[in-house]
């Protein structure tokens, strides 16, 4: 349960929010995607994609930047 007494001693996770680009987020982390299926990731730090147009979905691959 996402909520549980177990759960409020442990550090809270850090998100950074930015005008345009990814959501960074202190890992590891698990993402829910729409269709329920899981992915996970180890890393230390991931930006997960806001735009949709990353090729690496959910992972942010930088194609929200523009392309001149």
């Amino acid at each position: 349960m996402p909520n549980s007494p177990s759960d409020r001693s442990a550090a809270p996770r850090r998100v950074t929010v930015q005008r345009k680009g990814p959501l960074l987020m202190e890992g590891p982390v698990e993402v829910e995607l729409e269709d329920g299926s899981v992915v996970t990731s180890d890393r230390f730090r991931v930006a997960l994609c806001t735009c949709r147009r990353s090729r690496r979905y959910p992972w942010c691959d930088t194609s929200h930047r523009d392309r001149a």
